[in-house]
């Protein structure tokens, strides 16, 4: 006769820990085997050496003797340590959670205060880990934290905080199955894509660089209006040979990792496309290098061999800059929540607000405020990170493509 209480399942926590060495897994669950057990959950990791081994079971009770003896055994006939923790578990304990946030720590030098202030303010905002495991060692450390039951708002707010506070860039976004979708990638080319500002080479030619530096700064501060500040820098280039647009393209470094990011989105089937308040005749070799088919910028006036001092065409300011992050995603199929856009000025303002995530790198403070995750980091493949991408996966890639 059943007494109408719910049987509670009895489950088995094991816990197996020491150097690691082949055969390992294998002799536990061989120590298992003769048992009517079921595998509820398994999480094995190897941190230099050393190898953490979780199992849950589920089990008949009357067996929890006997195989706490033989998985004793297996330990000591191992070298390792095995540790079981026995209890009835509720039936709705075990199961897909869903709701899921990633939590994204970057930093050249990780600080135990720094993980310390993150792991408090999502304690503080009933926020649970998870899971924490690592996706990049270099040329900076990446961790990523799964958390449950906490807003992704009220969260990236606090994290905010402790990101200023201790020097790592923190990014908060949602799981599922879209982080995994096919995106288009937009991004800026000044102080983004390259580590220049091409006006300020091209005024470097014309000998009024500090000039133009003042307005461009002005600008990218918001403080005025960037078509009135682009008509005023092109303005002091009049009279400047059209020879100087070649010998500007020579000076153009790339920011370190931009190739591993372009590179490794393509190789994954996403789109990367560019839009610049420069120039095209300045970037457009550049962008064919990279394999970029998608991009806008303004065009600079020639006559006679001699820029005019004049623009032709539409201005790229912000408002054009979100128009073409629409236009790009509908021409690639991305529907605009898989968008991402990166930038640094007040020029990018206007993508980074549409975008399904807007990333702010090494930007002004009102980009940083503006912007879904900020990036302050010299690396611009650390964008790899927020969208999931291990740094193992990327050189695994590279490596084979070497080898093809």
């Amino acid at each position: 006769m059943q007494s109408g209480l719910e049987v509670q399942p009895f489950t088995g926590l094991i816990l197996l820990s020491g150097v690691d060495a082949p055969g390992i897994t294998e002799a536990l669950f061989s120590a298992l085997a003769p048992f009517s057990i079921t595998v509820l959950d398994i999480e094995e990791m190897v941190i230099r050496d050393r190898l953490i081994l979780t199992v849950l079971i589920g089990l008949d009770p009357a067996h929890a003797h006997a195989i706490e003896a033989d998985l004793t055994a297996c330990g000591e006939d191992l070298g390792v340590d095995i540790a079981l923790s026995f209890s009835h578990l509720a039936s709705d304990s075990i199961g897909v959670k869903t709701g899921l946030l990633h939590v994204t720590v970057l930093g050249q030098h990780l600080r135990p205060l720094a993980i310390s202030a993150i792991a408090g303010e999502l304690s503080n905002h009933q926020a649970n880990i998870e899971r924490i495991h690592r996706t990049a060692s270099y040329p900076i450390t990446v961790f990523e934290f799964v958390v449950s039951g906490a807003s992704q708002h009220e969260l990236r707010a606090a994290l905010a905080g402790v990101s200023r506070e201790h020097g790592v860039d923190i990014a908060v976004q949602q799981g599922g199955l879209m982080r995994w979708a096919q995106r288009l990638v937009l991004m800026d080319v000044d102080s983004t894509l390259i580590q220049q500002e091409v006006i300020e080479l091209l005024a470097a030619k014309a000998g009024v660089e500090e000039a133009v530096k003042v307005i461009t700064d002005s600008a990218m501060r918001g403080e005025i209006d960037f078509r009135e500040s682009l008509e005023a820098r092109v303005g002091l280039l009049k009279g400047l040979p059209a020879s100087v647009i070649s010998e500007v393209q020579g000076e153009i470094t790339l920011t370190p990792g931009a190739r591993t990011l372009i590179r490794t989105l393509q190789r994954l089937g996403h789109t990367v496309a560019v839009v610049s308040g420069g120039f095209i005749e300045v970037i457009e070799p550049l962008l064919k290098d990279l394999g970029i088919e998608l991009y806008r910028a303004n065009n600079l006036e020639v006559v006679d061999g001699i820029l005019t001092g004049r623009t032709y065409g539409p201005v790229i300011d912000r408002a054009a800059k979100a128009a073409a992050l629409r236009e790009f995603a509908e021409l690639s199929g991305v529907g605009m929540e898989q968008t991402i856009a990166i930038g640094d000025g007040a020029n990018d303002l206007d993508m980074i607000a549409a975008a399904g995530l807007g990333i702010a790198f090494n930007a002004k403070p009102a980009v940083r405020a503006a912007a879904d995750s900020s990036l302050t980091q010299p690396y611009l493949d650390s964008v790899l990170y927020l969208m999931g991408i291990a740094r193992e996966d990327v050189e695994e890639a590279d490596g084979q493509s070497r080898q093809a």
